[in-house]
């Protein structure tokens, strides 16, 4: 009847073809839009509604106070903060312990500078050996890592009380026996 008619013909569209789309078949169709913006849901936003301001640990106190240290926003700031120490950080060496070591089987390197990272070494690894350039044998217990477990230890021996004030020198010396 007419209904059946009529959705034959609405639902012969979907299946119809013409002589464009069998054109622009493969081809990839890149337009430009300009004044459409691009949001997404799930893009990281910082929400600062000021009700911390002032408390030691609102956003300005954390990013902006005295105790503020960029170190933490980057891999390579905490990196270099950690080397100022002579820590390492993720088991590689530091440029004092890399500079005594020679350049992977002895291969050239050259440093370049680059126009949106800045200056960077292109080049083998300063390391022992291929073991420890694959991690294998690196390690992250250099002197400074070593000075600074024997100072939380004589810190925790001499510690009074323990977490949170609760009880802390008794637990603790069992502990260290």
């Amino acid at each position: 009847s007419a209904a059946i008619a009529l959705a034959a013909v609405g639902g012969s569209s979907a299946y119809s073809v013409n002589r464009s789309t069998l054109r622009s078949l493969g081809q990839k169709n890149v337009a430009a839009r300009s004044n459409v913006r691009n949001i997404r849901s799930n893009d990281i936003k910082m929400e600062d509604f000021g009700f911390l301001k002032g408390s030691g640990i609102g956003f300005e106190d954390a990013w902006t106070g005295a105790d503020a240290s960029d170190a933490c926003i980057s891999e390579v700031g905490l990196e270099r903060a950690l080397n100022a120490d002579g820590l390492r950080y993720k088991m590689n060496k530091t440029k004092d312990e890399a500079s005594q070591c020679e350049p992977l089987f002895g291969l050239p390197g050259f440093t370049v500078n680059l126009p949106l990272i800045g200056e960077t070494y292109l080049g083998p690894p300063r390391v022992d050996s291929v073991w420890e350039a694959l991690g294998f044998t690196a390690t992250s217990n250099n002197e400074a890592r070593q000075n600074e477990k024997l100072k939380a230890i004589e810190k925790a021996r001499g510690a009074k009380s323990g977490v949170l004030g609760g009880e802390g020198a008794t637990l603790r010396s069992k502990w260290l026996e």
